[in-house]
């Protein structure tokens, strides 16, 4: 199957899936593409299973569309940068030890409870799964998803504080997740033994080399669009394709140099937001024509990832064992997730002030989407990667049918108990 024809047929499906969800199951966006895109294969699945017409075409199709490569080395640095260019830099930067911590220190200790913890259920189900690869599961789907968190929270009234230390939270924790994916995978194949300042030189050349590549990318497309607006131009498109050389090469280069990708584009992302705000900016009618852009890619991408999501489940080994492991992976993410939120924060506001983050919202808005799966299906064959698939898979869709269509009756329900500010 050429890339063409895999390119004609999602797109076609994306098309027919969302006018479905747009006519017919008028469910959120992304949620109802994906719920429509998840029935429609597990149609396939029962069809293949009856013997009832040729539907191997289904399951060639994601193969081909090679859904780990297409999103982490295209679609990501465009969704991040995309969720990056509107955030308000000035919320951020208010809490930004708050963010830092949760989407750091916060990762880590959600890595490792849900490591130990798994290794401990499966063990006791009879499935060896090694502590190192349960603590990379953990890495793996411990990170809330940019992509979807950002637009729930767009149509959730969450109150001004939680709403942008999530957004803030959601934008790094990709990339500290997706660093500590690569560290654990090189120590879980035994290609290294690394100290612990080996570690840390690690995460301090992802961190710093995509933070640095990242500002200097983004001042230089600054410069070059204040540039075009003095020169009085009125061609929109150059500064278009600034942005998008930006965001695409930028990526491109901190994989050349081996530092974030992920994180270049979000600082990339957040440099562009900042000179969205000036005075120079603000005003002229090149920031209308940048942002409508990107909404539009943002929209485009976000529907062709939901339908590929969905899709997935053709590609899926279930086994028994693994079905009762996904009983009760379910509920240990979610205490996981309080865990890594409420618990070291008690503790940080012994040395600075820290917003009260209502413990039980900010579980339930710990959503995962499409990097998660990525990150599991870039699993070698040799890893314990079907199990791994199959508890990523169920995890994400739980997360975003069940919490992303109830987080809004959650808020509003919190609300009404408490007060959120």
């Amino acid at each position: 199957m050429s890339l063409f024809t895999v390119f004609a047929i999602v797109i076609t499906l994306t098309a027919i899936f969302s006018y479905l969800n747009e006519v017919y199951i008028k469910l959120p966006g992304s949620i109802g593409i994906m719920l429509a895109s998840l029935i429609s294969s597990i149609v396939f699945i029962v069809l293949s299973f009856i013997g009832f017409g040729h539907t191997q075409w289904a399951t060639d199709l994601i193969i081909a569309a090679d859904f780990d490569h297409l999103f982490m080395n295209g679609m990501l640095s465009f969704l991040l940068f995309a969720a990056a260019s509107r955030v308000d830099i000035g919320k951020l930067r208010e809490y930004k030890w708050t963010i830092a911590y949760l989407a750091t220190v916060g990762i880590v200790i959600s890595s490792l409870f849900i490591g130990f913890s798994m290794h401990w259920l499966l063990a006791k189900l009879g499935v060896n799964l090694p502590i190192v690869y349960a603590i990379l599961f953990g890495a793996i789907i411990s990170p809330i998803d940019a992509v979807v968190v950002i637009r729930i929270l767009k149509r959730v009234d969450a109150g001004n504080t939680m709403e942008t230390i999530l957004t803030g939270e959601s934008l790094f924790n990709d990339a500290a997740a997706v660093v500590l994916f690569v560290l654990l995978l090189k120590i879980a194949s035994g290609g290294t033994s690394m100290s612990g300042l080996e570690i840390g030189e690690f995460f301090l050349r992802e961190a710093l080399g995509g933070l640095l590549v990242g500002l200097i990318l983004g001042y230089t497309a600054h410069f070059m669009i204040v540039r075009i607006i003095y020169e009085g131009s009125d061609n929109h498109i150059v500064i278009i394709l600034i942005t998008l050389a930006l965001v695409s090469g930028g990526y491109a280069l901190a994989q050349l140099l081996g530092v974030s990708g992920p994180l270049t584009s979000v600082i990339a992302g957040l440099f562009l937001a900042r000179s969205r705000k000036d005075a120079i900016g603000i005003k002229h009618k090149h920031s209308r024509y940048v942002r409508d852009f990107w909404e539009v890619i943002d929209e485009a991408l976000n529907a062709v990832l939901f339908v590929l999501i969905g899709l997935e489940v053709l590609v899926l080994n279930f086994e028994i064992t693994y079905i009762i492991g996904c009983v009760f992976v379910i509920p240990l993410i979610i205490v996981a997730r309080y865990i890594s939120v409420e618990f070291p924060l008690i503790f940080l506001r012994f040395f600075r002030s820290i917003p009260s983050l209502k413990g039980l919202i900010m579980t339930w808005s710990g959503i995962r989407g499409g990097v998660s799966i990525a990150l599991a299906l870039s699993l070698p064959d040799d890893s314990p990667r079907d199990i791994i698939l199959v508890l990523t898979y169920v995890v994400v869709v739980f997360s975003i049918l069940i919490q992303g269509l109830t987080l809004g009756p959650a808020v509003k329900w919190y609300k009404d108990k408490t007060s959120i500010d």
